[in-house]
């Protein structure tokens, strides 16, 4: 079944990933704090090196079938993040967080080593294969979590059962 995303689901779903990398921090005894400024979601002290990170997050939300989908970054975005790191003192991030069907995968890693996977392709990205997955974890510099979610009971199945309150 094709879900249809509301009209501010793109808004809605960059909002969700700042919270969910934030949340992973924090849990991780990251201090950390979200900002508006141009190229920069959050700010974070990491409490193992003391380095402050300045993360700019990306979110990307799958429609079942396009799961593997490359997830695309335009080059504009780093030297963005990078002037703004280097007004704050921090170390250019990027987060990515894919929401693609039953699985929310995170991903995070300097500016430079998203560079570096990219290579000399137009767009930064990365690619979303099982077989990429497991090259990511393997990477000693990506720090990567995920989660699984299922959804039990939705407005379609009560309509379907009969069981809508009217």
């Amino acid at each position: 079944m094709e879900v249809i995303k509301s009209s501010r689901h793109s808004k809605i779903t960059g909002d969700f990933a700042e919270g969910l990398i934030l949340y992973w921090l924090s849990k991780h005894g990251f201090e950390c704090a979200r900002v508006d400024h141009t190229g920069l979601d959050l700010i974070a002290r990491n409490p193992h090196t003391k380095e402050l990170m300045g993360i700019s997050v990306k979110a990307r939300s799958r429609n079942i079938g396009t799961e593997e989908t490359y997830i695309k970054i335009e080059r504009s975005n780093v030297p963005k993040l990078e002037a703004t790191c280097e007004a704050f003192g921090c170390v250019p991030y990027f987060a990515v967080v894919v929401d693609a069907a039953t699985t929310i995968r995170c991903f995070l890693m300097t500016s430079d080593h998203l560079v570096e996977l990219s290579g000399d392709r137009e767009e930064l990205g990365l690619r979303m294969r099982q077989r990429d997955f497991e090259r990511y974890h393997a990477d000693e510099r990506i720090c990567a979590f995920q989660f699984e979610s299922e959804t039990r009971r939705w407005w379609n199945s009560l309509e379907s059962d009969g069981k809508k309150d009217r």
